[in-house]
């Protein structure tokens, strides 16, 4: 799964607009597109008169479309009764269910033979819900889910929820999407922005990014309706990857380390109480024949990324992400740092878990 935009109908954007939004995610390797049929605000003669136009642009591109879905889109639409078959003739590859379907609506279309998947409402669902629907024949393959996203301030959801719900579903290998907020155009009527995480009301675009990643999220879509075109162009290049991106601040200008800090790594298996160990690092400073001279050998705070120097023997080139407060050490070097935001990826860097930092 790719990450995605979003686009509604009968708000805030002209036709065009929609369409050139389109365009540039699709060359920034964005797949997918999030649409609501049922925004009260919308209006649904203009709805109606576009629609067939973004899906056909959005079939021009390849992309996958989502489409919130309620028995008021069906109205909107001027669809006789609910039919797959309507949504499959125009080109809506996933619908997410809102209110006014059943578990039983749920397990039929579910066994379509039309390539059309459901979203569940990820920050909703519960395992007994999971299970009844495994048991009771639900096509699995065909159940994604996505957590909601909140325009009105201080009811997003919490971090520690958003990652158990995700879990939860990744248990029984169901996707998980949820959304960043833009402030290029806030979309109305709140202008707050739409994250998933209240969080991600007040960091950066960049950065509430790379933490849904971290978080385990596998499809990001910001949730605002038009992105300037750096957060398109982040969208795009942080797609498909299970690494956890950390954006350090550099202590050192000198190439040889900054080339090795810019390799891949993975946590060590073996989970040290006071910093974060990896695999890598000490092959490739060997690699390299890299000599790593003492410098910034000061005390070493939390969210501190040091090497250890020639003064360490065998150890030289060991990388370590300090977790706890430690003193200063003639052996180490204090090589980057991450900010307060950046610390709070630190606790999904798992044993056994990719990660690279963006320099």
């Amino acid at each position: 799964m790719s990450n995605g935009i979003s686009i509604y109908l009968g708000l805030d954007n002209h036709l065009d607009e929609n369409i050139e939004l389109i365009k540039k995610a699709a060359n920034a390797g964005i797949k997918r597109i999030f649409t609501s049929l049922h925004i009260p605000e919308a209006d649904a003669e203009v709805l109606k008169a576009e629609l067939k136009k973004i899906l056909a642009a959005a079939k021009e591109y390849n992309m996958d479309v989502i489409s919130d879905i309620s028995p008021r889109a069906m109205k909107i639409l001027g669809f006789a009764g609910f039919s797959l078959n309507h949504f499959s003739q125009l080109g809506i590859e996933t619908l997410r269910l809102d209110d006014g379907f059943t578990f039983d609506d749920i397990i039929t279309m579910s066994n379509n033979d039309l390539g059309i998947k459901l979203q569940l409402n990820a920050s909703t669902i519960t395992k007994d819900f999971l299970e009844n629907l495994k048991e009771a024949g639900t096509d699995m393959s065909n159940i994604e889910a996505m957590h909601n996203f909140f325009p009105r301030e201080n009811t997003g959801l919490s971090e520690e929820f958003v990652y158990k719900k995700t879990r939860l579903l990744h248990e029984y290998d169901i996707k998980v999407s949820a959304f960043i907020p833009s402030f290029n155009r806030p979309r109305s009527p709140i202008f707050a922005g739409l994250p998933t995480l209240e969080l991600h009301r007040k960091t950066s675009f960049d950065f509430s990014l790379r933490h849904l990643l971290a978080i385990g999220i596998d499809s990001v879509f910001v949730g605002d309706s038009l992105p300037n075109d750096k957060e398109i162009w982040l969208l795009g290049s942080f797609s498909d990857t299970d690494a956890v991106l950390l954006r350090p601040a550099p202590w050192t200008v000198d190439d040889d380390i900054i080339k090795l800090l810019k390799m891949p790594f993975t946590t060590r298996p073996d989970e040290s109480r006071d910093v974060i160990r990896t695999q890598e690092s000490r092959r490739y400073a060997k690699e390299s024949a890299v000599s790593i001279k003492p410098d910034n050998c000061g005390p070493r705070n939390a969210g501190y990324i040091t090497l250890d120097n020639e003064n360490y023997g065998r150890y030289q080139g060991e990388l370590q992400i300090i977790k706890e407060f430690l003193p200063p050490d003639h052996r180490v070097n204090i090589v980057a740092s991450l900010s307060n935001d950046e610390k709070l990826l630190i606790k999904y860097l798992t044993p056994g878990k990719a990660f690279k930092f963006i320099l």
